[in-house]
């Protein structure tokens, strides 16, 4: 269970500070069900509520900026998708997106950035599918990781790459 002032991913939302948890007075809810009260970080004129007993939304706790460092140090050895054909790639480009977790947006990234390199080297554009997850995964990623590190996002990937090439 969350607590109130937690910063957590949830789901599509994105990352949200937990309000408050409590019962909501809509109709047609049930009155005694708890609810996490949830303030979107980066869209601050939403309020989402989730059921505290949800099991279809995934939500977490946004990692801290040892957990960051240490998946950062990680990266080198996070396996690609290695799929070729379009469509069951594009499935488990789904797929990682859908677990919300850093490991699979990384996955996603590294996978995407290498489709890229080869089809440039073809004289090849990007496609329109490659593009959107880059985007989608880099997004969710570098906004979490911006969070924990407290960096802007823009100075997520230049970070990395320090990181990664031991500056």
């Amino acid at each position: 269970m969350f607590e109130v002032g937690d910063y957590i991913v949830c789901g599509n939302n994105g990352i949200c500070t937990v309000q408050n948890i409590s019962t909501i007075d809509i109709p047609d809810v049930d009155p005694d069900r708890l609810y996490y009260i949830l303030q979107p970080v980066y869209t601050k004129s939403s309020v989402v509520y989730i059921p505290v007993d949800n099991d279809k939304i995934v939500m977490r706790k946004v990692l801290t900026k040892e957990q960051v460092k240490e998946l950062i140090n990680h990266i080198p050895e996070i396996d690609t998708i290695v799929e070729m054909n379009d469509k069951l790639r594009e499935e488990r480009f789904k797929e990682c997106m859908k677990n919300h977790k850093c490991e699979d947006w990384i996955r996603v990234i590294k996978t995407l950035y290498q489709r890229r390199m080869e089809r440039l080297e073809k004289g090849q554009k990007v496609t329109a599918t490659d593009a959107r997850y880059m985007k989608a995964a880099e997004d969710n990623l570098y906004l979490e990781f911006s969070m924990a590190l407290g960096i802007d996002r823009d100075e997520v990937e230049s970070y990395i790459e320090k990181c990664i090439d031991g500056e």
